[in-house]
């Protein structure tokens, strides 16, 4: 018996191929590296005929927390004042200052992006002017309000906002010459703050208080630290460097002698270097102690 010949099976569909997407991009492809924050290449300052900065380079990222450490002299307060473009550096081949990926501003400008907190501001308060004008006073770039200033309700509003994030609100009505040197501290802070810049510059903060208000003064900056708001510490004192700022530089003699990870940088021999004196340092809750 033939057997029937098996009849031939239906071809089958072609599958569809799965359609394929596009690769995720990278992090880093997705957010091209933001601009420095601050960004100095051979750069050069003079006060008179004598080079303050010299050769002096240095990159600060956004957000970043870092402290400038060095002695009175070194050059410090000549730094701050050339971020804040009060001075500018000698024009010459391969040097260049930007903020924020940019070498030009409007100084008004600038300052809403910069918040700084300077003895000299300190020294600029004027007795009859109230904790509130002081910190209304940062809206336009002066230290107390004038006749001429119109303080608009979203101002006032912005200022009460930024005293009661310090803790300060009960300073507003408060005339200057009544506050103390730590409230005082905190008030310009708070003028600081109102533009919600993206980092503030702290100036030697604990210079002229007492024990309590160098403690609470440390406690506000690593609040704000905490925040994510950047922080900028020049000081000549070690006890100020917070436990959140991970980043030292030494400064000495308008030159960097070092910089990199605290506690790689923060060594007995270094600061010995740096001070020109021998030291001894010891950490207790976050903190260095040097003597």
């Amino acid at each position: 018996m033939k057997s029937r010949p098996k009849s031939p099976k239906p071809a089958r569909k072609p599958r569809k191929s799965a359609r394929k997407l596009p690769p995720k991009p990278s992090p880093a492809a997705a957010s091209p590296q933001a601009p420095a924050l601050i960004d100095l290449r051979n750069v050069r300052v003079m006060r008179g005929d004598k080079p303050v900065l010299d050769d002096f380079s240095l990159r600060i990222d956004p957000q970043e927390h870092i402290a400038i450490l060095g002695p009175n002299g070194c050059g410090k307060s000549t730094l701050i004042k050339t971020l804040t473009r009060e001075l500018y550096p000698v024009p010459r081949e391969n040097s260049s200052i930007s903020i924020l990926g940019r070498d030009r501003w409007n100084v008004f400008e600038l300052r809403n992006l910069l918040g700084i907190v300077s003895n000299d501001l300190m020294a600029l308060l004027t007795s009859e002017t109230t904790g509130m004008d002081v910190v209304l006073s940062g809206f336009f770039s002066s230290t107390q309000i004038f006749d001429h200033h119109h303080v608009t309700p979203q101002q006032r509003s912005l200022a009460t906002q930024s005293l009661q994030r310090l803790g300060a609100a009960h300073l507003a009505s408060r005339p200057v010459d009544e506050l103390s040197s730590g409230e005082a501290k905190r008030i310009l802070i708070a003028r600081a703050l109102v533009h919600q810049p993206r980092a503030l510059i702290l100036d030697e903060p604990t210079n002229s208080l007492d024990v309590s208000a160098q403690h609470g003064l440390r406690q506000t900056m690593r609040s704000l630290a905490q925040s994510g708001i950047g922080i900028v510490l020049v000081t000549h004192h070690v006890a100020d460097i917070i436990p959140e700022i991970e980043r030292v530089v030494l400064m000495r003699s308008g030159k960097i002698l070092a910089d990199g990870p605290k506690r790689k940088i923060l060594q007995p021999a270094a600061l010995s270097r740096l001070f020109q004196t021998r030291v001894n340092l010891s950490r207790r809750d976050g903190y260095f102690h040097l003597w």
